[in-house]
């Protein structure tokens, strides 16, 4: 998710105070580590090289011979006040979790999204999120951005899918349409999928 231009915040960053000192693309369930550059703006990754010295641990992943499930409905009751208060459909908002994180709080993508619905870090301050593994100011923070990007590109549901993937510029700089790129194309069709998946449950 690109950052949401041309919207105005008086919110004031939050930064964590970390006890450790501290898509679309693949998530990853390992370690999570941070670091906050000079301009206030955070940065997530799940494997820092060498070069990236400034990335401590944010959350250790506890090892486990098994691997954890994420229960589909074990988010209902916040996906369905968020999607209250913002007037969007459940089931789409589920199928957008489940192809941004497969409903994992933790999830860190290759280019930094974060948590259930892969907020990107120059985001959290525009959609007051201070916590973006809080899986209840994921939610509401997604679920409004989502909205913001229906109203924007009046309620045509594929370009506003593909503005949460790819950014709305990109799909304005594509005269309103899907832009051509293969990860966006894969990603509207795989939450339209998941969406009439969940419409028949």
């Amino acid at each position: 998710m690109k950052p949401w231009s041309g919207i105005q915040s008086s919110y004031v960053l939050v930064i964590f105070a970390l006890a450790f000192l501290i898509s679309t693309t693949p998530t990853a369930y390992a370690d999570i580590y941070m670091y906050i550059d000079h301009a206030g703006v955070m940065h997530f990754t799940n494997a820092p090289t060498e070069s990236d010295r400034d990335y401590k641990v944010y959350i250790r992943e506890k090892r486990s011979n098994s691997v954890t499930f994420y229960s589909t409905d074990k988010y209902d009751d916040l996906i369905s006040n968020a999607c209250e208060i913002y007037g969007v459909d459940f089931r789409l908002v589920k199928a957008i979790i489940k192809a941004e994180s497969d409903f994992n709080p933790r999830a860190v993508s290759k280019k930094g999204a974060v948590g259930l619905m892969q907020i990107m870090p120059e985001n959290f301050q525009l959609l007051d999120i201070q916590n973006p593994f809080d899986p209840k100011e994921n939610i509401m923070g997604g679920t409004r951005y989502f909205k913001y990007l229906y109203d924007r590109f009046e309620g045509k549901l594929t370009l506003s899918l593909a503005a949460y993937n790819a950014g709305p510029t990109t799909v304005d700089n594509y005269n309103k349409s899907i832009p051509p790129y293969r990860e966006t194309e894969q990603y509207v069709q795989r939450v339209l999928q998941y969406y009439r998946n969940f419409k028949k449950l």
